[in-house]
Order: C-alpha cells, then structure tokens, then sequence
C-alpha cells in the first residue's frame, strides 16, 4: 500500500463532511446557490421550504463551511464558500450519471 491512510481525525472530519452531503434538503440548497448568491427567503421560496427550515440548514452549511454569507445593508446572502463546494457536487452528479 503505497498511499498513506490519513490519521484519524482527519478520516473522521472527512466522514463529517460527507454526512452533510447525505441530506437532500441540504444538497438542493447547494443547487440553488450554485451559481450566484441568495437570500433565505428567495431560498425558501425557491425550494417550497419555510425560512426557519432554511436557516436551520444553511447554519449547518456554513459550520460544515460549504456556504458562506455576505451581509448587504440589512440582507444577508449566501453562497456556495468557494470552488471546492462546485467541483464536489459537479463530480458527484457525474459520478451518478455514468452508465
């Protein structure tokens, strides 16, 4: 075995981010700010979902730093934290779509 096993921490922490890709609601928020910025309640209304289900999910998004926030006067707008997120979900949809 050529490859080193990362230590444990490290293989938990990774197991920890993949837990958060393993929820539905939280993939499709992914989706929904996947190319540009928006707020909870465009979110909400995009997905069918309450603004408090929205926020409950962004808050584990962005402790899981997959979403970050930009505060714009009293609005605050989240994104996809950077192209790491992009290429994650982009192969991840290529990787179910093979044959």
């Amino acid at each position: 075995m050529e490859r080193r096993i990362p230590d444990e921490n490290e293989l938990f922490d990774l197991a920890e981010l993949f837990k958060v890709f393993g929820d539905s609601t939280r993939i499709r928020i992914l989706y929904a700010l996947y190319d540009e910025e928006h707020s909870v309640s465009d979110i909400a209304d995009a997905l069918s979902m309450t603004q408090s289900a929205v926020s409950h999910q962004l808050k584990i998004l962005r402790q899981a730093k997959l979403v970050g926030a930009r505060r714009e006067g009293k609005q605050i707008f989240y994104g996809l934290a950077d192209e790491h997120v992009h290429t994650i979900i982009q192969v991840g949809r290529e990787h179910i779509e093979e044959e």
